[in-house]
């Protein structure tokens, strides 16, 4: 087979990603409310949810370890098969256990679908080009993100209101639609990913379950001794708590300010579409502040803005306003995502760049079901607004967990007498990213020469005038 080059391996990367979330932009605007047609009521679906963040919690970092061990295309194959099952589940469940095992199977999907994609993207466009910017085509995957879920949508609220077709209702035909483009999917991963596995048959399989504890711990390991890694992946406990303020309390924000649910509800319909298109909108952004401030700096800025944003929705006394803000919040959030996933990506070699993902990951789930019960019982206690204006400090006050991956960025360039043994080598390497000994600790893992114009060195990050490779 003949090489890709970066531009193929980015344009593959984008498509499948596109694919990969459309469905879910149709699931969005109607799983609750499917639920409730199907008989569940409101605290009935709150406890069915849970299967999925307990699921994930459990396995992100073994399936991890899974994808390093076995290769990224298998394991992505599995995800996607398991969650076209649990989208025909969704599409004829009609109890509580049934909707139960739905979220359970979306949970399995969902660890293993975090970070394969991503880390075989990464590792591929290295292999073309061990000097490529991939931060660019991360960015450009935050926009087709943002387009894939708010194209997604839109279409199930056209659906929706096609009505009912023959025994099938109006909310579940964005389900049967979401499970054919799954499957369609499934048929395009298989085509367009193509990967050197470490390894094949069934007794790579055994092998690589076997090998995957050792990968996780590899990775952990890595985070004790890596401490701009374990800066960044702090980062993520903040943005973690923090997200409930956008995700969850927003829409009683804005029912307590129009004082009328149902007229809330009917304008975060178009507003939630427009927050993803503005999420791509800020993903696009990556390369300009790649350019001018360099990853680090631009990090760290988006958590200050982004804190920002959600105090104003906290606030601002008018719709209006809130709703600015709201879409301000997502069009930082969006440029925030990949700037952070180059940093982290920066600093670990190919063979652990999954397992370190799931550490990522997993450090939201945590945090995020700790925000949602502080922030709630704080807002039950006091007031919405004063919650969402805590959780607008927590993402905030994130912004110098950047600081250690920008001195190593700054530090950079002297890394060129530090040999590929010490620093886990370069992108052909098998070898951890491991920090250097004694005062030179605070670079990380820069790999090569090259990580400061990537991560945000003094001098200007130059950007491939092409658009795609992510």
């Amino acid at each position: 087979m003949t090489a890709l080059s970066v531009r193929q391996i980015r344009i593959r990367y984008l498509t499948l990603y596109g694919l990969r979330w459309l469905p879910s932009g149709l699931l969005m605007p109607v799983m609750v409310l499917l639920m409730q047609e199907r008989g569940l009521t409101l605290s009935q679906i709150g406890l069915v949810a849970t299967a999925q963040g307990l699921v994930v919690l459990a396995l992100e970092l073994p399936t991890g370890g899974f994808a390093d061990a076995l290769g990224r295309k298998p394991v992505l194959v599995a995800a996607w098969a398991i969650g076209l099952g649990s989208l025909a589940l969704m599409a004829v469940a009609d109890s509580f256990w049934m909707f139960f095992l739905v979220w359970a199977l979306q949970g399995v999907y969902r660890a293993l679908d975090s970070g394969p994609m991503e880390s075989w993207y990464v590792d591929a466009t290295l292999a073309a080009d061990p000097k490529a910017e991939y931060e660019r085509g991360l960015g450009w995957a935050g926009t087709v993100i943002g387009v894939a879920i708010g194209a997604g949508a839109l279409l199930s609220g056209g659906l929706v209101a096609l009505g009912p077709v023959g025994p099938v209702s109006a909310l579940a035909l964005p389900v049967i639609l979401a499970a054919v483009l799954q499957a369609v999917s499934i048929v395009a991963l298989l085509a367009l990913m193509a990967e050197r596995r470490p390894a094949s048959g069934p007794a790579a399989l055994r092998a690589s379950v076997v090998d995957a504890p050792r990968m996780v711990g590899q990775a952990v390991g890595l985070l004790r001794r890596n401490r701009v890694l374990a800066a960044l992946v702090a980062v993520e406990l903040f943005w973690g708590f923090g997200m409930v303020t956008f995700e969850s309390l927003l829409p009683v924000r804005l029912a307590e300010v129009l004082d009328d649910p149902a007229r809330a509800a009917a304008l975060l319909g178009p507003a939630g579409t427009a927050a993803w298109l503005a999420n791509a909108a800020g993903a696009a952004l990556t390369p300009f502040l790649l350019r001018r401030l360099g990853a680090a700096p631009a990090a760290a800025l988006m958590r200050i803005l982004q804190g920002v944003t959600v105090v104003g929705m906290g606030l601002l006394a008018g719709p209006v306003g809130i709703l600015i803000a709201y879409l301000a919040c997502y069009t930082v959030h969006g440029a925030s995502n990949p700037l952070h996933m180059g940093l982290l990506h920066r600093q670990v070699d190919g063979p652990y760049r999954t397992s370190v993902l799931s550490l990522n990951s997993m450090a939201g789930q945590p945090a995020g079901a700790l925000g949602a019960v502080t922030l709630t019982a704080l807002a039950d206690a006091t007031s919405v607004s004063t919650a969402m204006i805590v959780g607008g400090v927590v993402l905030a006050v994130a912004a110098p967990l950047y600081l250690p991956a920008w001195r190593a960025a700054r530090r950079a360039p002297s890394a060129v007498d530090v040999t590929p043994e010490v620093t886990g080598g370069g992108p052909g390497h098998a070898g951890l990213a491991s920090e250097p000994p004694l005062d030179a600790a605070d670079r990380g893992a820069a790999v090569g020469a090259d990580a400061a114009a990537v991560t945000g060195g003094p001098g200007p990050v130059v950007v491939p005038a092409s658009p795609g490779r992510d």
